[in-house]
């Protein structure tokens, strides 16, 4: 009989708790954040540093390579490129990228050599129609770019790589223990 009194003492008492706390939200002066046009510092700037938001592409600098499309894992990006025969460069005819497959992981962006694509700190990309979420960036067909062939460009590259290849040679040489 001791532990049936026990139980609805506990109970009454969880329940009393419970009414604390939701009493004491009554009172308190409520809490809103504006959204985003009314805080201090726009969004964009309080976001990480390697934050994946919206996919865009550098077509100055895109070689027309299609590692992008290949390494996208629910093909959401679609090129259409060719080689032009007289001139032989490539030419991109069509290059889009659907934001409403799109799952922001980034395998797009790492196997580009050039960085030409890249996700950028723009988040909202909410619309009212799928077809509107097809970002097309070529209007009209455009020479790719071609990176020019020789030495590295940026001098203090040079030294650092000549030195690890050095001490991979050294490394995988067969008198290295």
């Amino acid at each position: 009989m001791a532990s049936y009194f026990q139980n609805i003492r506990e109970t009454l008492g969880t329940i009393f708790e419970g009414l604390a706390i939701t009493a004491s939200h009554f009172v308190r002066k409520p809490f809103t954040l504006q959204y985003p046009d009314r805080i201090d510092i726009p969004i964009q700037d309080t976001l990480p540093f390697r934050y994946r938001g919206l996919l865009d592409v550098d077509l100055e600098i895109c070689t027309g390579c299609l590692a992008c499309e290949r390494a996208c894992p629910i093909d959401c990006i679609v090129i259409d490129a060719r080689k032009d025969t007289q001139t032989r460069e490539m030419i991109l005819e069509r290059f889009d990228i659907d934001l409403a497959k799109c799952m922001f992981c980034g395998l797009c962006s790492e196997p580009c050599p050039t960085g030409s694509i890249h996700h950028t700190p723009e988040f909202e990309g909410a619309d009212y129609s799928l077809e509107s979420l097809v970002r097309r960036f070529v209007k009209a067909p455009v020479a790719a770019y071609k990176p020019t062939k020789g030495p590295e460009t940026d001098p203090t590259i040079g030294p650092v790589l000549k030195r690890g290849l050095r001490y991979l040679d050294e490394f995988a040489s067969p008198g290295a223990s």
